[in-house]
């Protein structure tokens, strides 16, 4: 599987397009800014688009979105809880535990509500990767205090899904580098803390 990451606007968002080279298929993830370089490294790549993945609502993840689905001709998902605000080009709504293709691979939709109530993870066990959103990041966790975040669903989310994580599981998140789940227990205080508490 090939990753290639897309860095844009202020709050420098990441989005992502995952390529199996074998079939030439492509996922893109979470176009928040600058429609123009997705578009354009499908077509140069030659790439076969089978969906837009995103992981939460907000708009530096989403904001690309509807202009990438009318150029590439490929459908959008989200998960249910996050779809609300959004209109016609939203065409597949998720609840979180399907199993989805890219090429050969099968990849897991991962319900992890606390930044936002429709917050997914997108993992790729095969590739021991997981695009996280602004779930877990490096070395904190995603922000609970926006209008439907949640402090308790995020400490639940983090204690039933990301601290099963394997230690060479590779997060990519909305913000920042990559980096493996090893490094998050090591590093990201916030995830540390949360799971301490848990073993008290």
């Amino acid at each position: 599987m090939e990753i290639k990451r897309f860095i844009g606007g202020i709050l420098e968002a990441n989005g992502y397009v995952v390529s199996d080279p074998e079939s030439g298929e492509c996922m893109i993830i979470d176009p928040g800014y600058r429609p123009k370089v997705f578009i354009q490294h499908v077509k140069k790549q030659e790439l076969i688009p089978r969906g837009i993945l995103l992981t939460h609502h907000h708009s530096d993840h989403t904001g690309a979105a509807e202009q990438v689905r009318k150029a590439l001709d490929c459908p959008v998902l989200i998960h249910r809880a996050d779809a609300d605000r959004y209109g016609e080009w939203v065409d597949v709504l998720l609840e979180g535990g399907e199993g989805l293709k890219l090429g050969e691979e099968r990849f897991q939709v991962l319900h992890t509500p606390g930044h936002t109530r429709g917050s997914v993870c997108y993992m790729f066990r095969k590739s021991r990767c997981c695009f996280t959103g602004d779930f877990v990041f490096n070395v904190d966790l995603g922000r609970t205090d926006l209008d439907d975040g949640s402090e308790e669903e995020m400490r639940r989310s983090i204690l039933e899904t990301a601290d099963r994580w394997a230690g060479d599981i590779r997060i990519y998140p909305g913000h920042g580098d990559d980096c493996t789940m090893k490094t998050v227990r090591r590093i990201n205080q916030e995830f540390i803390d949360i799971v301490a508490a848990a073993k008290r």
